[in-house]
This record gives structure tokens, sequence and C-alpha cells, in this order.
């Protein structure tokens, strides 16, 4: 398996929590039985089978395109849960909308139970190693870990050349690298960028 490239952006001196979705490969498509005229989009979607917030794409609507999203071409929504078979698209506005048919899709999480997950950070000079022992990676369900940068950590990182790797050991020994790609530390700092 070839590892998916991520970049990794850090803010120097602060706590960083970054969540990470490990897909499988194959797709899955749920039918969307209704599309409700609410302002935070709301999706009828019967046994979606979500574990909670989840990248996905929407194919097939009708009467409202800007609701479907290519996969791979374009970024998934990041749907949240309501129950069993609604899920909302928080960044559309359904109301007023006419809306129908379509499919929600997305990939599975990966199983992670009885497996162990290793971030490892190096630059010139430098190495940190994050894992659910140290702190660094929370497992929080299928599919779904959290990076956790103390802001000592999160300072202590090289500007420049920096990369890292996520590697998951599973039950049986075998490892597979699924995440590498760049880290990129913002430089400067306040909050001076808002007006």
């Amino acid at each position: 398996m070839t590892p998916a490239c991520l970049d990794l952006p850090i803010v120097p001196g602060a706590t960083n929590r970054k969540p990470l979705y490990l897909l499988q490969p194959r797709v899955e498509r749920k039918a969307i039985s209704v599309i409700q005229k609410t302002p935070s989009l709301l999706l009828t979607v019967p046994g979606h089978g979500l574990p909670a917030e989840w990248p996905c794409w929407v194919e097939g609507v009708s009467g409202f395109t800007a609701l479907n999203r290519q996969p791979p071409q374009q970024a998934p929504w990041m749907v949240g849960v309501i129950d069993a078979d609604t899920v909302e698209v928080n960044a559309l506005n359904g109301a007023g909308q006419n809306a129908s048919g379509g499919w929600l899709v997305y990939q599975p999480g990966v199983d992670l139970t009885d497996a162990t997950a290793q971030l490892t950070i190096t630059g010139p000079g430098y190495t940190l190693e994050l894992t659910s022992a140290n702190g660094g990676l929370e497992v929080l369900g299928v599919g779904r870990l959290n990076i956790v940068l103390t802001p000592e950590q999160s300072a202590a990182i090289p500007h420049d050349g920096v990369t890292y790797t996520l590697d998951i050991t599973w039950q049986n020994g075998d490892v597979s690298r699924w995440l590498d790609g760049p880290v990129t530390v913002r430089r400067g700092g306040g909050h001076g960028c808002c007006t």
C-alpha cells in the first residue's frame, strides 16, 4: 500500500489537536430518502452507518447542485451524525431548496482494534514520536485518531525540513505506513491577521 500524502500544519507554542480519518479503500453508497428544507441541511439516510462526524460526498441530488461533490476529484463535506438515520451538512443552508434523490458516499473507517499507531516527526537533528502510550495519539473510535501536541512540543519543532510518518502496527505484527508528508510550522505569531 502506498501511504497517503497529507500536509500537517502546526501552530508553534500552542496545543495542537489534529483529527485524522483512516479510511478503507472501498466506497459505500447509501440512498438519501429526504433532503430536509432546514437552515443547517439535514439529510435522511436510513441506516447510514456513520460512526461520528465523517468525510462524505453526495452524488446525484437534483434541485440543489451545490450539494453534489464527486469523489475523489472534489473535497468531501464534513457530515455530522444526528441519529442512525439522519446526518447534517452544516456548511450548507437547505432552507428553500427543493432537492431530492441522490446518494451519501463515504469510505468506511479502518478498524483499529488491537492495533497500535505511531506518528514520528523528523527534521534536521530532531525526532518526536507520538503514540497512545505517551498521550500524543488518541484513538477516538473506528478510523479516527487525534494527534495531540503540547505547547512545548509544538514550539520545539524546527521551522524547515520537517516531515512526518504515521505507521500502524496490526495485531499480527505487520506494519503499514498509512500517512506521510511535510510538517508546516506557521511562522510569525500573534492574532494580528484578523480585523
